[in-house]
């Protein structure tokens, strides 16, 4: 098995929706805000090489979306899916499987594009199986009124009317799925059945914490993206996965972390903290 990581393009998000009810005066001391309140987010995703499978985590926002909807926000940076599978020397038919933590936009939306002629949908890598679980899909097609501009129809249809979606089947909290090489971690706070991929790699666990952990300033237990559905859920499931990872020095993948890209954690008098911040490179490579 091989990893790399694929860069799909940076954005910003509202610094206050990001850490909910935690005064600005606190979480800017991590994340810093710009002049309009927007802090740096990334989409970076995971890419898993392991035998004839090429399976890609996640794929970021995608391009097809209006002007008025990326003036949102605020993409900066040159990244792009594409010029990151070129680095590690892929193009996107090579992928076989993509698995999708969860189905808000900046984590699907770069799994559909624009066919030729714009008139209408395609899978975005027309080799691979989509993967997500059914009670998530569920979730996703007839949406609560929350997360309703989150779950873009756009995205999700054309992965059904395609024939490529699957579902992996959840049998229970924490499961091992041979058709993709690594367990997967059911979490339910901040959307429906998020999935959260547990790698075995190179003798270290390396986990895709998506949005159970966006960035390392959300470590401390009441840091909740005010996004979360259900937040007394988000932070029950955050302290058993940080107590868990401490204990046993996981290394956490921040999808969404513009500045740091794999962290492992400490316990101290104040609670779990941030202990260590390593680039994929120097963890991996050295």
């Amino acid at each position: 098995m091989t990893l790399y990581p694929v860069e799909t393009g940076n954005f910003k998000l509202d610094g206050g929706a990001m850490f909910g009810v935690v005064p600005k005066s606190l979480w800017q001391r991590t994340n810093p805000a710009d002049s309009n309140n927007m802090i740096d987010i990334a989409a970076t995703s995971l890419l898993i090489e392991n035998g004839k499978q090429l399976i890609l985590i996640d794929t970021g926002l995608g391009n097809k979306q209006s002007d008025k909807f990326f003036s949102y926000y605020y993409k900066w940076g040159d990244h792009t899916l594409d010029k990151s599978l070129k680095k590690h020397g892929f193009h996107r038919d090579d992928i076989t499987d993509v698995f999708m933590t969860h189905l808000h936009f900046d984590h699907c939306g770069g799994s559909i594009q624009w066919n030729n002629d714009k008139t209408g949908y395609e899978p975005a890598f027309k080799n691979a199986k989509f993967w997500t679980n059914q009670e998530h899909w569920d979730w996703a097609i007839t949406p609560n009124d929350r997360e309703n501009a989150s779950f873009l129809k756009e995205n999700l249809l054309p992965m059904q009317e395609s024939g490529h979606l699957h579902f992996l089947e959840r049998t229970q909290k924490r499961h091992f799925y041979e058709e993709l090489g690594f367990e997967v971690l059911f979490v339910d706070g901040h959307t429906d059945k998020q999935m959260i991929p547990i790698i075995d790699y190179k003798g270290k666990k390396l986990v895709f914490a998506a949005d159970l952990l966006p960035t390392a300033g959300h470590i401390p237990l009441p840091y909740v993206m005010g996004f979360d559905t259900r937040p007394l859920k988000t932070l029950q499931e955050k302290k058993i996965f940080l107590e868990e990872a401490t204990q046993n020095n996981y290394h956490l993948f921040l999808e969404h972390d513009a500045h740091n890209e794999i962290i492992n954690l400490k316990d101290t008098e104040k609670g779990i903290r941030l202990d260590s911040t390593f680039s994929f490179n120097e963890l991996f490579t050295n």
